[in-house]
């Protein structure tokens, strides 16, 4: 179903897949924008279980697209070198591919909330939980389900 990575001496493992995943703080979420074009967005999130956790807005052109049609992919980059002399870049990312939901049920909206929490404000838990109620009706919570996902990176970095 998934093409598989033509250089596989630049795959990633899965291992590492996670750890770029659990430490970086931003990615890119691409969606079937309107009209057929792709469109794509940075943003916040947490990494748990195999799933990737957003908050957004609860209107817009991001959850248009994914009540339209929920296959996202997701990308996160987190080595970018260009190395001038060489005219090559040193990188590492990670893309994934898989299908959004929107988050209804309060346990799961709580759960994804404190991912976001534990990731992004560690130290502030305690505020983080009082932020939570603060903002519950306000904020729309998406879950992406992983079904494919690669990481990959410049030979140079792997050496």
């Amino acid at each position: 179903m998934f093409r598989e990575m033509r250089r596989k001496k630049q795959l990633l493992s899965k291992d590492k897949i996670e750890e770029i995943l659990n430490t970086c703080t931003s990615g890119v979420l691409g969606v079937n924008g309107d009209n057929g074009y792709p469109y794509t967005v940075p943003i916040s999130y947490a990494y748990k279980d195999g799933k990737i956790f957003f908050h957004c807005a609860k209107e817009g052109h991001k959850i248009d697209s994914i009540k339209r049609n929920d296959k996202v992919t997701f990308c996160v980059i987190e080595k970018d070198e260009v190395i001038q002399q060489t005219f090559t870049t040193h990188f590492r990312s990670v893309s994934a591919f898989g299908r959004a939901r929107i988050l209804t049920d309060d346990h799961e909206r709580q759960y994804a909330l404190e991912c976001l929490v534990e990731k992004y404000s560690p130290d502030f838990i305690k505020e983080g939980l009082q932020e939570i109620k603060d903002e519950w009706n306000r904020v729309c919570l998406v879950e992406i389900n992983i079904e494919h996902m690669t990481g990959k990176a410049a030979i140079e970095v792997l050496k």
